[in-house]
């Protein structure tokens, strides 16, 4: 990937990174061959510069959840917010209704987005991209589940709220699970939710449901879960929390980070116990157990580096293998499609 000014654009190149204008809309996305009126549009426009793919580039398919560009102005729009945020003054986290719906349509706009596996990696711990994250995730969850347009919309303003009550504690919680914390500090790090739900729930742009997921999403099925140690959960606030636990797990908030396929498998061992099942199985059909760019080792000995999804099958991609089973260096690399190959599997992924 490299970065071209327009005015040198020749006509054929391929954009690496989507085209964004500054309402989050997606002027050309990533993929597209540019052509001249393309091109003449830009300069219209007056956009300067475009990222675009190097030629003898190995193609890797990443389907990921928003691209690049929103993501980091989601991010910021919510940062902002939240940062300014203090306990008794809330007229600012309206704009977080729209900025949720904002998130929405984006995913919306993508063809097949719930037939989609998208490759979710792990990454550290940052409590305004995680609410980005869990967002989108469960987003796409509750549309698999087919939800109503409300029931999404509440979910959506509810993941970007749930962490709110984190602004009020002083501890670490980042990287650590919080069963290892001390036990005063793990009392506090578990009164967020209370701490998020007093300082909304008595807005009146927010609905029940929302405000409930930001008291609740800690909760679990088996009443192991807090502050409340609750049974009774609402199925918006049983979707936020099975796709919490996954994007925590990953990102490390209150939890050691896990990479991807650890936090699959926790999510798969307490599934039916502590989250509901049918909502784990579909946060996990479009879930990249081994997400692209990441180093793997196969079954048979060989190495290399998962360059793409399955449909349908989210734990056997399609990698391109960089050493053979006897560990001689394959220069150009090999594609493996593991759905074609029933005797290899992944053993692990690589550090």
């Amino acid at each position: 990937m490299k970065l071209i000014k327009v005015e040198d654009l020749k006509g054929g190149e391929i954009l690496a990174k989507p085209i964004i204008t500054n309402d989050f809309k997606i002027l050309l996305s990533e993929e597209t061959v540019l052509k001249a009126d393309y091109i003449e549009k830009l300069v219209e426009l007056e956009i300067k510069e475009v990222y675009i793919k190097d030629k003898d580039h190995v193609h890797m398919q990443e389907v990921v959840l928003l691209k690049s560009e929103l993501e980091q102005a989601f991010k910021t729009k919510v940062k902002s917010v939240l940062e300014r945020h203090t306990y008794s003054n809330n007229e600012e986290l309206v704009q977080l209704s729209n900025t949720a719906d904002s998130i929405i349509s984006n995913i919306l706009d993508e063809d097949e987005v719930v037939e989609k596996i998208y490759d979710i990696k792990e990454r550290n711990a940052d409590i305004y991209e995680h609410s980005i994250n869990l967002c989108s995730i469960a987003t796409i969850t509750a549309l698999k589940l087919k939800l109503s347009k409300e029931q999404v919309h509440d979910i959506g303003v509810g993941s970007l709220l749930h962490d709110l009550g984190l602004r009020y504690l002083t501890i670490q919680y980042e990287n650590q699970d919080v069963e290892s914390l001390s036990k005063v500090e793990m009392n506090e790090y578990m009164k967020h939710p209370v701490y998020g739900y007093s300082a909304i729930k008595d807005e009146g742009w927010l609905s029940n449901t929302a405000k409930n997921i930001v008291l609740y999403h800690h909760e679990c099925n088996d009443g192991s879960g807090y502050p409340l140690h609750a049974r009774e959960i609402a199925y918006e606030t049983k979707i936020v929390s099975v796709c919490d636990t996954f994007d925590e797990l990953i990102c490390g908030i209150g939890r050691n980070r896990l990479k991807v396929h650890e936090a699959v498998e926790y999510l798969r061992t307490f599934r039916d116990i502590k989250y509901d099942k049918d909502i784990v199985d579909a946060m996990l059909e479009f879930t990249a157990v081994y997400p692209a760019g990441c180093m793997v080792l196969l079954s048979d000995g060989s190495t290399g580096k998962v360059v793409r999804q399955n449909k349908e099958f989210p734990d056997r991609p399609v990698v391109l293998l960089n050493k053979d089973n006897k560990g001689n260096i394959i220069p150009r690399g090999k594609e493996t499609d593991l759905v074609k190959i029933n005797n290899i599997f992944i053993e692990k992924e690589l550090v």
